[in-house]
């Protein structure tokens, strides 16, 4: 049953609770760069994505579920989500918002536009062998990554994204073809930052921000220069010393 699904929680450190959302991939492995810096003050989880998610609402129930493994006595979290994982926890945000201590969303946005890059993604992937997807990352690592970020780091990530399934990529698109809080933003009520890079070349993270500022109360946006969307594996940028 979709309700029984607990998914697998890594746990370091401790204090207060700080989950963090994995994007596309899913697998939860792309803040290794960010987890050691966050246990030092924070009790900090990390979480695999299930990949055959039928709503964003069986993600969210996900999501509460791993909250509460963290912190089973406050049962609520700093909860820290990048691009479809902001996505996923604006979700949160909106649904249960006695279990967000604190919101962050990095590179996110409230509804993907435009849609047809949507719809060609899903066709690609459902067409392009996957054995063929590690090239298509190196051609396209130049538009992902921040123009600074360690070769090394980047070859780490080709190597965890390939780990990461066709399905639960497809799934994850067809998601968002659904999502859309632009009109809920004013409801959220919990303390927000939304983090932009400013050289991403995938979401216009920092329009995306900005618009999202305007409309949640009392929400806060940080841009961050010289980063791409996939920028927590770079170097000189710290989850920890923007939460502390």
């Amino acid at each position: 049953m979709a309700d029984a699904y607990v998914p697998g929680v890594s746990v370091s450190g401790q204090g207060r609770a700080v989950v963090l959302v994995p994007g596309m991939d899913g697998t939860g492995q792309l803040f290794h760069r960010q987890v050691p810096g966050l246990a030092r003050s924070f009790r900090v989880a990390t979480y695999a994505l299930r990949n055959d998610a039928p709503s964003m609402d069986v993600l969210v129930g996900d999501l509460v579920r791993t909250i509460e493994a963290v912190d089973p006595v406050e049962r609520c979290a700093i909860v820290v989500g990048e691009s479809f994982g902001g996505a996923l926890a604006l979700s949160l945000a909106l649904a249960t918002p006695e279990r967000v201590r604190a919101l962050v969303v990095l590179n996110s946005f409230p509804h993907f536009t435009p849609q047809f890059r949507l719809r060609l993604a899903d066709w690609g992937l459902s067409v392009v062998p996957w054995g063929a997807m590690g090239l298509v990352r190196r051609l396209t690592a130049f538009r992902m990554h921040s123009r600074h970020t360690h070769a090394q780091e980047i070859r780490r990530f080709m190597a965890l994204t390939a780990r990461a399934s066709r399905q639960g990529y497809l799934n994850r698109l067809r998601l968002l073809r659904q999502y859309d809080v632009r009109d809920r933003l004013q409801e959220i009520s919990v303390p927000t930052l939304f983090l932009a890079a400013d050289e991403d070349h995938l979401v216009p993270s920092v329009a995306e921000a900005r618009f999202m500022a305007a409309r949640v109360p009392g929400s806060l946006v940080r841009v961050l220069a010289g980063h791409g969307h996939v920028c927590l594996i770079a170097p000189g940028l710290s989850l920890e010393e923007i939460l502390l």
